[in-house]
């Protein structure tokens, strides 16, 4: 797929995309999503027939034998698997996240030893620079890496690691000059079966409890040196371009999740009947769907017009990536609230599913970076 496609609209390739998508997610991934939560497992299904459709990790360039998507196409996959199942849309998410780096500062090795098993769906990658004192801070970070020889020796504890323990491979970010703060923070490939690698228990949360999060811990981890990605000290610059571009991966979640609320709304509204009519007959029913897909609608635009500038890599994009994480993730919220409003005593209970869109859609406010975070992000890089 090009990079010339117009910034405020889908092609006919990038629909039949969707369509393919959300043929699949409802055939494959719907069925399992309220089980994936209520046992808080991983959902196995989605990642099989992820992989089996070559979705799992459609960002991959071809010459690694990937999909070779633009960034709008990832957007949309990631969007149609959240709208059943938000957990299971985390996993192309995600797989963007941890190898995104590998993909912008990654030397031709490192590209040809990661990407083509990520591509296969052989691994799945990971991303870790969140640490127990060092959430919004991120560059106040504690994890080592120190020189020796041809390796580097890696200790120190990453917290909130999305599908940790599932993953093969993670972007582990590590301080290697104290001195320099975020110019001494290099970037590293670290692989699960690496010796001193292990996790801690799974977070018991909220929502997406489909995806496991975990502390990932590195004890005298010893690492070939050609696995740092970039140059040393590069690795903070490379990690926030890194989420310039995948901020917009979250806003194409909490769209997904956000779409499937209204969806179910609009069609439970025209079956539940009170007064002797359907509810989809009130007009402050009528006025609160209307407010739903207006708002939804104007956080899909703007999401997909940051998708055409993560493509682009605009000068803007920074305000742009921010700007959409930050806007549709709002929306979700309020989308998927009046959605369990609209259900009223049923939409409280787990034999319908917009309680758990709900819980889904609240960590989208949250990682990969608050929405305060966002605030200040777009503050400082106002077009």
């Amino acid at each position: 797929m090009g990079k010339d496609f117009d910034l405020y609209r889908t092609s006919e390739e990038h629909e039949m995309l969707r369509e393919s998508v959300r043929a699949l997610a409802e055939a494959k991934i719907a069925p399992f999503a309220a089980a994936v939560d209520e046992e808080g497992r991983f959902p196995q299904e989605a990642l099989d027939a992820l992989v089996a459709n070559d979705l799992h990790a459609v960002h991959v360039p071809e010459s690694y034998g990937g999909a070779g998507a633009d960034a709008l196409a990832t957007v949309i996959v990631i969007e149609e698997v959240a709208r059943v199942c938000g957990s299971s849309s985390l996993i192309p998410a995600v797989n963007k996240l941890g190898s995104l780096p590998v993909v912008l500062s990654g030397s031709e090795e490192l590209k040809a030893k990661y990407l083509g098993p990520l591509a296969a769906g052989e691994a799945m990658f990971s991303y870790a620079l969140s640490e127990p004192d060092a959430g919004s801070d991120a560059a106040g970070m504690k994890t080592r890496a120190v020189r020796d020889g041809d390796f580097w020796v890696l200790n120190g504890v990453k917290r909130w690691i999305t599908n940790a323990g599932v993953s093969e491979y993670y972007t582990v970010m590590a301080v290697t000059d104290p001195s320099m703060r975020s110019k001494g923070i290099s970037a590293f490939v670290v692989e699960k079966s690496d010796e001193g690698v292990s996790f801690g228990a799974p977070e018991k949360k909220l929502g997406i409890k489909g995806s496991p999060t975990r502390e990932v811990y590195f004890d005298n981890v010893r690492i070939p040196a050609d696995r740092m990605i970039g140059a040393e000290g590069t690795g903070f610059a490379t990690a926030m371009k890194t989420l310039d571009h995948t901020r917009i991966t979250i806003a194409a979640q909490a769209l997904g999740i956000a779409q499937g609320a209204l969806d179910y709304a609009k069609g439970y509204v025209k079956e539940r009947k009170q007064f002797g009519k359907p509810i989809a007959d009130f007009q402050g029913v009528q006025f609160m769907l209307a407010d739903m897909a207006m708002k939804l609608e104007a956080a899909r635009q703007l999401t997909y017009a940051a998708a055409a500038k993560s493509e682009r890599v605009d000068g803007d994009l920074t305000f742009f990536g921010a700007a959409a994480k930050c806007f549709a993730s709002d929306v979700a919220m309020e989308v998927t609230t009046d959605a369990v409003q609209l259900l009223g005593g049923y939409g409280y209970t787990r034999d319908y599913p917009v309680e758990r869109m709900m819980r889904d859609a609240k960590i989208t406010q949250i990682y990969e970076g608050t929405n305060q975070v966002q605030r200040i992000v777009m503050a400082r890089n106002l077009p």
